[in-house]
């Protein structure tokens, strides 16, 4: 069985690596975390976030650049509005399920 995990951690690719830090380093931040948690389930504008977690608006616009790149949220446009939602069911999973965690 320890060689089948070995082998297994040796098949990881300098891409995926690099993948799979970047989403650890997006979940390491508390305020990306509740950033993502409250886009989990609906849309919000960035007025909308700042408002609802008490943050300024250019964190917020700091934030979700920072997750859009890592392609974790979308947004869509209306009007002069951007409105942001999660774009990662995995991540979205693994997010609560280390929330679930972290409250057992």
């Amino acid at each position: 069985m320890r060689e089948e995990v070995q082998t297994k951690t040796h098949e990881l690719d300098e891409e995926t690596l690099f993948v799979v830090s970047q989403t650890f380093k997006a979940l390491c931040d508390p305020t990306r975390i509740r950033i993502l948690n409250l886009l989990c389930c609906d849309e919000h504008s960035v007025n909308d976030i700042a408002e609802a977690l008490n943050l300024g608006q250019s964190t917020v616009s700091h934030q979700l650049r920072f997750l859009k790149n890592l392609r974790l949220v979308k947004f869509r446009r209306e009007g002069t509005t951007l409105y942001y939602t999660s774009d990662d069911d995995h991540i979205m999973n693994l997010l609560h399920q280390a929330i679930d965690h972290a409250k057992h």
